[in-house]
């Protein structure tokens, strides 16, 4: 098909931004009728008759019913095909890999957890494949059918060379050409987003950051991290690294060698920090971090100690943190997060030692989800951007017409 102009006067392309206009209204607030669309749009009642139209044909809503009470006729009304897009969000841990297929509404359709395969980067991307593909045939639909995948990975995303760095915790994860080899995975419209950073999008999405404009997750297990939302939007910064707090020089000696490759903060907050300072609080034993906790909750006291400890670090950073982003809210989740019981009130005591500046402490209200969550949502944005893009619109012969 020749490329149609994009002058924003030819009639084209006015009708495909109505229309556009329109799917975003039911989107955001459907199911709703013509009358309703128009008084929230300030189209004209015509405009938005043939914009619906328009939408029905190309498969993108459908009608759903007709409006119920009131005086006068019944209406009929429109929402959000769910079958007009299909997404997938991936959570790569160090454990666990986790994925989701949702329709273009949010809507999860399927779900499935395994164990992380990650002997090496190629044997996870394999499996990384596999998952997504028992996904779609769970589903009942066929790859094709998948409109964006998102993949939430430890570490900072490089795209000029399509590269994973600061991610030690993943074998080979950090080699040049991840992203191409997980687009011949999983096709052509695949993104790459850190983890924690999702975590963040989770939470703002369907957690504790609803209507929040200024908030961090704080992910503390294998690794640390903190995803900022700012203003309402996720802070990426400039090379993308922002957030990246297991690199504060607090915790443990910045300068020493063994520590700089996972950073002071990680080092010292860490699954492996906590099982450090409960073996030189005395505790013996296959020890970890779940036991120390499990410890705690029977009142050993030197699993408290080791408690109050990570607590104190915690807050320690916090205050750091706090002190340049004036955060309203930090939502604590991950491995060892999970554990606010025992965490929250002793990090809320430390920070008022510490800082003036004391934000707002919660629990993940995702748990173990909250990436995957993210990774949906992101997944659904940039799907929803695609589909909802008034020149790809205009490709489409029945929403120029």
């Amino acid at each position: 098909m020749a490329e149609l102009p994009l002058t924003t006067g030819t009639p084209s392309f006015l009708r495909a931004m109505n229309a556009r206009t329109i799917l975003q209204l039911v989107q955001r607030s459907g199911p709703m009728s013509r009358a309703e669309v128009a008084r929230a749009s300030g189209l004209s009642k015509p405009t938005v008759s043939l914009g619906l139209a328009a939408l029905l044909e190309a498969g993108l809503v459908r009608e759903m019913g007709r409006s119920r009470g009131g005086r006068g006729p019944t209406a009929v009304l429109y929402e959000l095909n769910p079958e007009a897009g299909r997404v997938v969000g991936i959570d790569v841990g160090r454990h666990w890999l986790r994925a989701a297929l949702a329709d273009i509404t949010g809507t999860i359709v399927a779900r499935r957890d395994e164990r992380a395969k990650v002997s090496s980067a190629r044997a996870l991307i394999g499996q990384i494949g596999s998952i997504a593909r028992w996904l779609a045939a769970d589903a009942g639909i066929g790859w094709d059918a998948v409109t964006h995948v998102t993949v939430g990975s430890p570490g900072v995303f490089e795209p000029t060379r399509g590269a994973v760095i600061l991610a030690p915790n993943l074998p080979g994860w950090g080699r040049h050409g991840l992203v191409e080899a997980l687009r011949e995975e999983l096709g052509s419209h695949v993104g790459v987003e850190n983890d924690v950073n999702l975590g963040a999008v989770g939470e703002q999405w369907k957690g504790h950051g609803q209507g929040v404009r200024d908030f961090g997750y704080l992910s503390i297990g294998t690794g640390v991290g903190m995803g900022l939302v700012l203003g309402g939007e996720l802070y990426r910064g400039s090379s993308g690294a922002a957030g990246e707090i297991a690199y504060l020089p607090v915790g443990v000696d910045p300068y020493d060698q063994q520590v700089r490759r996972r950073g002071a903060f990680e080092e010292a907050t860490s699954g492996a920090g906590v099982v450090r300072l409960a073996r030189q609080a005395g505790l013996q034993g296959k020890l970890t971090a779940k036991r120390v906790f499990a410890l705690a909750r029977k009142r050993d006291p030197r699993a408290l100690e080791v408690v109050e400890l990570e607590a104190q670090r915690l807050a320690l950073g916090l205050a750091a943190v706090s002190a340049v982003v004036d955060l309203e809210l930090v939502i604590v989740g991950g491995g060892i997060g999970g554990n606010a019981d025992l965490l929250l009130e002793p990090i809320a005591t430390h920070l008022r030692t510490l800082s003036p500046l004391r934000p707002r402490l919660a629990a993940s209200a995702l748990g173990d989800d909250a990436v995957l969550h993210g990774a949906v949502a992101t997944a659904l944005a940039a799907a929803q951007d695609r589909l909802f893009d008034p020149t790809r619109m205009l490709d489409q012969k029945e929403l120029v017409v």
